[in-house]
């Protein structure tokens, strides 16, 4: 593949001084009809929180779908159902709802693995790997820790039983937020 020149950000910055309003709104609005990530990017920009519990809904059901569609088995593309709390950090920069989604895909995913039965290493990894992002975050902010805490502990519970070093990691992994000793 051939590398495609870009335009560097302060080329691009000049050119768009030379432009006066009316070509500007027509520039944004060619890009918006262009690219849907352009489009939730200005809804959230320009209509807010109604936009970003719209995109998080959205996230959640993306991920949901990759475990358990509404029709036939889950393909289990852990790439898809990650990429759906990338986007939606992306778009909104919303951390709060973000972490949430982050645990919401390890929740969905000890559903998964006890609803169908053992899976692969590769998905405890990314299941942990995830569940440890979501302990640091909560490391760092006590208040996010007390909204999730229990969800964080079901997660525990949910996963005895499962192998791979999935419960034990999970437990390792919980018991060792420093916030629960205060």
């Amino acid at each position: 593949m051939a590398n495609i020149t870009k335009l560097k950000i302060p080329e691009l910055k000049k050119h768009l001084k030379e432009y006066n309003q009316s070509e500007l709104v027509r520039l944004v609005t060619d890009l918006y009809k262009q690219d849907h990530n352009i489009q939730s990017y200005l809804s959230v920009k320009f209509l807010g929180e109604e936009t970003i519990q719209d995109l998080y809904e959205n996230a959640q059901t993306e991920i949901e779908d990759e475990f358990f569609p509404d029709k036939g088995f889950g393909k289990m593309r852990l790439t898809k159902a990650k990429s759906a709390i990338t986007n939606f950090k992306k778009l909104t920069n919303d951390h709060l709802k973000t972490v949430d989604l982050m645990l919401f895909y390890v929740e969905v995913g000890t559903e998964f693995t006890n609803t169908y039965g053992d899976i692969d290493e590769r998905f405890y990894n990314s299941m942990l790997s995830m569940y440890n992002k979501v302990i640091k975050e909560c490391e760092k902010d006590e208040k996010l820790f007390q909204e999730l805490k229990d969800r964080l502990y079901e997660v525990v519970l949910q996963s005895d039983g499962i192998g791979w070093g999935y419960h034990d990691g999970l437990e390792i992994l919980y018991y060792s937020i420093s916030l629960l000793e205060e």
